[in-house]
């Protein structure tokens, strides 16, 4: 049976207050939410706005259908079932220049992770499916079958960031079990000491998640963009959870910055609160830079 996330699921925006402060909104002004998720920050960023307009993007159709039901008393939005990094194409469809904030929560949404079918997590035995569009044809069942064993440990070391990724790969390669969630926990409970399993297997999930996705080409391709569409004094929030991300937009950050193009308004990425990691765990690795076009 599938899993169908509902406006109940539990959903906690990640450094919401933070987000909504960072984003300096104008009542009249146009927003992007590149990572729509379930509504939650769209929510909020339409609260402040009155003749103002957001455009949000979601590559989940599960998500975009929950949040239009969510801001459906609002009329002042349009939703794509499109990744951020289509940035132009859609804004050029609306005849919209220019944009005073974009905004970007990297992370997994909470129903995709707790959904039992979909294979983001080792908590469900599932098929390894990951992806983020169920339109889209490669699985992350596909990427381990049609990965040589060294391409597959690179996969697991460059994007999980996983010492043992070779070793891994190996095994899986190897297995004559059907590699699904169950058989590759599995795989990687015999490979790791018991202290290292519960991060062992997040790395591994998120390398084939990464992959299967194709995040880091996305984020490259829009970090290479998004200053086109910005408005003079209009900001940029990104909320990254994993160290590749957080480089990434560090060092885009820092590039702008030296052009004069971009004022850095995070010297150091803001963190959750205290209060916010013991009420939402998820939030825990969560990093966000803020930025003001100033060239």
């Amino acid at each position: 049976m599938n899993f169908i996330p509902t406006e109940n699921h539990g959903h906690f925006p990640v450094m919401l207050s933070e987000t909504i402060n960072n984003l300096n909104i104008l009542e009249t002004g146009f927003y992007i939410d590149g990572t729509v998720g379930l509504g939650g920050h769209s929510y909020e960023i339409l609260q402040n706005l009155k003749e103002g307009f957001l455009v949000g993007f979601d590559r989940d159709s599960n998500s975009i259908r929950i949040a239009r039901n969510k801001l459906s008393d609002f009329k002042n939005f349009e939703l794509f079932h499109s990744s951020y990094k289509d940035l132009e194409n859609v804004l050029s469809k609306l005849k919209i220049n220019q944009v005073n904030g974009i905004f970007l929560d990297l992370g997994l949404s909470s129903f995709q992770l707790d959904s039992p079918s979909r294979g983001f997590s080792y908590r469900y035995n599932s098929k390894l499916d990951m992806r983020f569009d169920l339109d889209n044809q490669k699985t992350a069942e596909d990427i381990i079958a049609n990965s040589s064993q060294r391409e597959l440990g690179i996969i697991l070391k460059e994007f999980g960031e996983e010492r043992n990724a070779f070793r891994i790969a190996k095994v899986i390669k190897e297995s004559k079990e059907t590699i699904n969630t169950e058989s590759l926990t599995n795989i990687i409970k015999r490979l790791t000491p018991y202290k290292y399993r519960i991060k062992t297997c997040a790395r591994v999930f998120q390398a084939l998640r990464i992959k299967t996705n194709n995040e880091l080409e996305h984020l490259e391709s829009f970090l290479d963009v998004f200053m086109d569409f910005l408005e003079l004094k209009g900001r940029i929030v990104i909320i990254s959870y994993h160290s590749m991300e957080d480089r990434m937009v560090k060092k885009k950050f820092k590039e702008l910055s030296r052009n004069k193009q971009l004022q850095i308004l995070s010297k150091k990425p803001f963190i959750p609160t205290d209060e916010e990691i013991t009420s939402n765990k998820r939030s825990r690795s969560a990093k966000m830079r803020v930025g003001e076009k100033i060239g």
